[in-house]
């Protein structure tokens, strides 16, 4: 009796080990190595650091003060016993990269290496997420090694069409930091808003940024129903000078977007020259596409959209800025004689050669400029739109498109990716049917969105370096609210930055869903209102 008692009592202490080593952190590390113990956060004497490595220790003091009311000291100089110990490192860049990090966790000693201070950064990500609680609040001794997959890691926001305001993009921005993601792609100007202060044109916000009412109903793109109430809203310099401050505090690039040459109606609306037809119009208050777009054959529009593009360089440092270019339909062009005099003038055979033709004025002044150019895999001049039944005039470009600009794939097949990636482009792959978080979760369920793969089964091994990432897209035209927002980003955030950060083989998606629990507490704490795990992994067809 004794002898069985003994027995059970060492399966319930083996179990209390086992589940209290099992590590809960997304995205998964791409090498674990368990040890037998844990270090008890009680009884640690302070956060040391090295040079460089000072602003991380106080923001994990302050994480730890704020989730676990311990008040930890940080001191310069490498760790003793029984602290946590920050130590930047350059010689480690070889193997880590510059994202990459080492976590090494003990009885007696917590040790987070990297060799810049965003490997730090994640590295105390995955030390926040990895402590656990029972009647103390421990970390299992472990050894992790880990860096990304990928370099880009994006979550985009489309505010254009719903302004949702400074407070909602920090909360983001937090949880893309949490979640080891490093590019805010943000969508400012579309149709039915524009979102930016740009102080050389004033109307752009004085006009542009407002529209009577909006369409409404079940994502009904020609529906007639309408909100009968006004829409309105825009950053001011400085308040994007203050979200990009508190983005790179995140270790967080901000890339801005900037449509063109379609999705131009609220700068039209502002300013009827930029169009071509040169008529008044108002911001539409439906969605979808419109009919003029800038007149990229008139010097007076290229002046504005370089002028534009000068005050974005001086807010954004981002090396990457994206211009769109996606859906521009061309019957503007087409019914214009001053376009197709010009085209004729110049030699352009398509109005997609035209496209191209612009867009590589553009590509060429923002690097110009020290920036690079993005933009959605239409600037290729290559006719993805045939749902749209384009004029005969919509031929795919016989103009190439500049080779240094990176190409947001977001429709098409695979042929299209390999047609891009064999001429040297590098890619951000963006899916639509995998990646769009307004797509309801009948349509994308989390466990399709965790298995999505930026590099296609089909794609030859010899290009899949030019697949730089991936990228998370809240378009906005059917999402008025923040809780409707969250709903359809979280938990799928978490899901997209697992397929960024770790590598194919280290997935799993059952472990993946056990990881993301406590997750869900800590969004349920920040007034996050997620989808339920049941609604989130909806496997019904798409109605």
């Amino acid at each position: 009796m004794k002898k069985l008692l003994y027995l059970i009592l060492l399966v319930c202490i083996a179990a209390f080990e086992a589940g209290a080593q099992e590590l809960n952190i997304i995205p998964r590390p791409n090498k674990i190595e368990l040890a037998k113990g844990q270090f008890a956060l009680g009884a640690a004497k302070g956060i040391h650091y090295t040079s460089g490595a000072e602003k991380e220790a106080a923001n994990l003091e302050k994480a730890l003060q704020e989730k676990y009311n311990l008040s930890l000291q940080t001191n310069a100089g490498k760790g003793k016993k029984n602290t946590i110990s920050l130590e930047l490192d350059k010689k480690l860049s070889k193997d880590l990269g510059k994202e990459g990090y080492r976590l090494t966790a003990t009885p007696t000693q917590v040790t987070i290496k990297a060799a810049t201070e965003a490997g730090i950064h994640y590295g105390v990500q995955s030390l926040l997420q990895a402590i656990y609680t029972s009647e103390g609040k421990f970390m299992p001794a472990v050894t992790i090694e880990d860096k990304p997959r990928f370099e880009w890691r994006a979550f985009m926001l489309d505010e254009a069409r719903h302004f949702k305001g400074k407070e909602e993009v920090k909360l983001l921005l937090d949880e893309m930091a949490r979640l080891k993601m490093n590019t805010f792609h943000w969508h400012l100007v579309d149709d039915q808003g524009w979102r930016i202060e740009i102080k050389k044109y004033p109307k752009l916000t004085e006009v542009g940024s407002k529209r009577k009412s909006t369409a409404i109903g079940e994502k009904k793109w020609n529906s007639n129903k309408q909100s009968g109430e006004p829409h309105s809203g825009f950053y001011t310099q400085e308040e994007i000078k203050e979200i990009v401050a508190y983005a790179a505090e995140r270790h967080i690039n901000v890339v801005p977007e900037i449509e063109m040459p379609g999705h131009a109606s609220a700068a039209i609306a502002a300013y009827p020259w930029l169009g071509t037809d040169n008529q008044n119009i108002e911001v539409p208050v439906k969605f979808g596409r419109f009919y003029d777009i800038y007149d990229v054959t008139s010097p007076r529009v290229q002046e504005f959209l370089q002028d534009v593009l000068q005050e974005v360089f001086a807010l954004f440092p981002s090396k990457v800025i994206h211009i769109g270019g996606d859906e521009v339909g061309y019957e503007a062009w087409e019914k214009s004689e001053k376009v197709n005099a010009y085209m004729k003038e110049h030699g352009i055979k398509t109005y997609a050669d035209l496209q191209v033709h612009f867009t590589n004025n553009i590509s060429k002044y923002i690097e110009q400029n020290g920036r690079r150019m993005m933009g959605w895999n239409e600037i290729m001049g290559i006719n993805i739109h045939h749902d749209f039944e384009e004029k005969k005039a919509d031929a795919n470009a016989e103009t190439e498109l500049a080779k240094n600009v990176v190409v947001h794939f977001w429709k098409g097949d695979v042929e299209l990716i390999t047609q891009a990636a064999s001429k040297g482009y590098q890619l951000v792959n963006s899916l639509h049917s995998m990646t769009y978080l307004d797509y309801n979760y009948s349509s994308i369920p989390l466990q399709k969105a965790y298995s999505f793969d930026p590099v296609p089964q089909e794609l030859a091994k010899e290009y899949h370096q030019n697949i730089i990432g991936t990228g998370s897209q809240m378009w906005s035209e059917w999402i008025p609210t923040r809780g409707e927002m969250h709903y359809q980003v979280f938990p799928r955030l978490a899901a997209y930055a697992e397929v960024g950060w770790t590598q194919p083989q280290n997935k799993n998606y059952e472990q993946f869903r056990q990881a993301l629990l406590p997750l869900l507490k800590v969004w349920e704490a920040r007034g996050i209102h997620f989808a339920p795990l049941s609604d989130a992994e909806e496997q019904k067809k798409n109605q």
